[in-house]
């Protein structure tokens, strides 16, 4: 059974249903109940801890960091983990994101662009500022593909 069965199954019992639904609102709701951590992608497992904090009670002042979180997901369930993410820094929380998926750093409020390469050839900053001005920055590969989809995306 997967975390959506489950949530449908559960809907009268509360303490569970809950539980499943944020789990869902995560991105995992095709995940099976009682699946072995073990078997979890590090995105995955990242989601999973993410969810918890969700049910907590959130006071605003909370320091998230995520490291590919995106890995292996579907795009809708991308656009359902960005939603959460942006709910998180609207009740005044900080979210930092390390991500290689250009349709989250579109969405972000700042980037920091490490590079220019991987490994050996990177770790410096290489551009920093908002999407749009990554978009424009010469030394930033990041920033070439990035135009690209900032010129698809309809406006606000």
């Amino acid at each position: 059974m997967t975390v959506e069965e489950a949530a449908t199954l559960f809907k009268a019992v509360p303490s569970i249903r809950d539980k499943m639904e944020t789990l869902a609102r995560v991105g995992l709701g095709y995940v099976k109940v009682g699946q072995q951590a073990t078997t979890l992608s590090g995105g995955e497992a990242q989601r999973v801890k993410l969810s918890k904090e969700l049910s907590r009670r959130a006071t605003g002042r909370t320091l998230y960091i995520l490291d590919e979180p995106t890995t292996g997901l579907h795009f809708h369930d991308v656009a359902k983990l960005m939603d959460v993410l942006h709910e998180l820094v609207d009740q005044g929380n900080t979210v930092v994101v390390i991500e290689h998926n250009l349709e989250v750093i579109k969405t972000a409020d700042w980037v920091i662009d490490m590079g220019p390469e991987g490994g050996d050839g990177g770790g410096r900053v290489v551009a920093e500022g908002t999407p749009e001005q990554i978009a424009k920055s010469a030394e930033s590969h990041t920033g070439r593909f990035l135009r690209g989809v900032l010129a698809r995306r309809p406006p606000m």
